[in-house]
């Protein structure tokens, strides 16, 4: 049985029949035991993918432009490999990503307000034992809808119940709209910190730990090339590695994490993250793109290196004091030596006298 609460691969199930087939599982959510259908069987499983009147059609999930006030129709395809006929729900609502950036879609006790609400499909069906039914379901793009990015999910849902407490299980892809007009790429990056963690070992550079918030502040998916540098021995050299930027849905935010080995940590260090974003999906032509660039500057006192130069400074130190006092010693010894020879000449000359 497919668990509730994490996104299932039908392909885990059935490698050959549904390689490449990419589907969404949804968190199931708690809902009051008396609004939900019998519980099913414990051996139900089942897999939902995109559509052609005679049934799947290859695709992993499904994307369309729309003009506003247009209607489209699609198909999906609900794929019962159990050994019983199943019953299965069918809802469609707003996608987005998680912090993990896997997709997925509201759960039902959340109301959509964008694409999950242009997607009009039958409420049920019902699939024989180890059959498939292809189900039609039309997009209605609003008249008033903005140019851009307007992500749905659509899963087959079944709900078990126990106690008083019920959770869905469901399964599907996602629905990817997009609303005619002029679309823009644009990535914001706030928050930027870094963290110098340094190497003990004077002769040893050390590593700039930089974080930062990626948000999509366009009407699109995004993805992007990225780049962090990290200037440092006063300017003289830097380090630098590429950072790609994950993909963001419009509005979407994500922590980002980058580290460059062998910085030298005196002085400022001044770090720059630059981002340049990328369509993602549909025609990109025409679209606005705006790179982003940001920058901190972190000041690093290089304590390895300052202990180093203290304990040559101090051995310098002891060197001299101690070459300081064998010439004294060795300047009264000298000085002795020559008071005694002085010494034995007058006695050896009052005994010959």
């Amino acid at each position: 049985m497919i668990r509730t609460g994490s996104w299932v691969s039908p392909s885990r199930l059935l490698p050959r029949l549904l390689a490449g087939l990419t589907v969404l599982v949804v968190v199931g959510s708690p809902a009051p035991a008396a609004g939900t259908t019998a519980p099913t069987a414990p051996t139900v499983t089942w897999a939902v993918q995109p559509a052609d009147p005679s049934g799947p059609d290859g695709r992993r999930w499904i994307e369309a432009t729309l003009d506003p006030g247009q209607v489209t129709t699609e198909h999906l395809a609900v794929r019962n490999f159990s050994d019983t006929p199943v019953v299965f729900a069918l809802k469609a609502a707003d996608g987005y990503l998680t912090d993990r950036g896997r997709f997925t879609m509201l759960s039902s006790d959340r109301e959509s307000v964008d694409g999950g609400t242009w997607i009009r499909v039958r409420e049920r069906v019902r699939v024989a034992a180890r059959s498939t039914t292809v189900v039609p379901f039309t997009i209605s793009a609003p008249a008033d809808a903005t140019p851009g990015d307007h992500p749905a999910g659509i899963a087959a849902t079944l709900t078990s119940s126990g106690g008083t407490v019920a959770v869905e299980s469901r399964v599907g892809f996602r629905v990817m709209l997009r609303a005619s007009g002029t679309v823009t790429a644009a990535l914001a990056v706030t928050d930027l910190t870094t963290e110098y963690r340094r190497s003990w070992n004077p002769f040893s550079a050390g590593t700039v730990l930089v974080t930062y918030t990626g948000t999509n502040r366009g009407n699109v998916a995004v993805t992007g090339r990225g780049r962090v540098t990290t200037g440092h021995l006063f300017g003289l050299t830097d380090r630098g590695t590429a950072a790609p930027a994950a993909e963001l849905l419009p509005g979407g935010r994500r922590q980002v994490t980058t580290r460059l080995a062998g910085v030298w940590g005196i002085g400022p260090l001044r770090t720059t993250v630059d981002v340049t974003p990328a369509v993602r999906g549909g025609d990109p032509t025409g679209a606005v793109i705006r790179p982003t660039t940001a920058a901190v500057t972190l000041w690093v006192l290089p304590w390895p290196q300052l202990a180093l130069a203290a304990l040559v400074a101090g051995l310098l130190l002891a060197y001299r004091i101690t070459a300081r006092k064998r010439r004294r010693r060795l300047a009264r010894l000298l000085a002795r030596a020559r008071d005694e020879g002085r010494a034995e000449a007058r006695t050896s000359a009052s005994a010959a006298g």
